[in-house]
């Protein structure tokens, strides 16, 4: 009788530990796949919002290019702009802004 009352609680607490860490395994998957969610969604973001940043304006444009590229670049009107497509054994050239005239 006495045994019985010395093993039952130890194999009760048995499980429950069992039980425990298999929950807490759990948990911590699905702890690790939304912080792994979350990592990409702020890459995302953070590309997004650069692009949305330099693409708003084009002053802020030129005032990056001044920063970083100096006299790398050179501003051109988006009249001159044209554009190349390749057809098997041709070339056609056509202009980016058809302006009607």
């Amino acid at each position: 009788m006495k045994k019985l009352f010395f093993f039952t609680p130890i194999i009760v607490l048995i499980f429950a530990t069992t039980l425990t860490k298999n929950s807490t395994k759990k948990l911590d998957k699905e702890i690790f796949q939304l912080k792994e969610n979350i990592r990409i969604l702020e890459d995302r973001y953070e590309l997004t919002l650069l692009d949305y940043s330099i693409l708003t304006s084009p002053k802020k444009l030129m005032e990056y290019q001044q920063f970083y590229f100096e006299d790398k670049f050179i501003q051109k009107k988006i009249e001159n702009l044209r554009k190349i497509e390749f057809f098997k054994d041709k070339l056609k050239i056509e202009k980016m802004v058809k302006i009607n005239e």
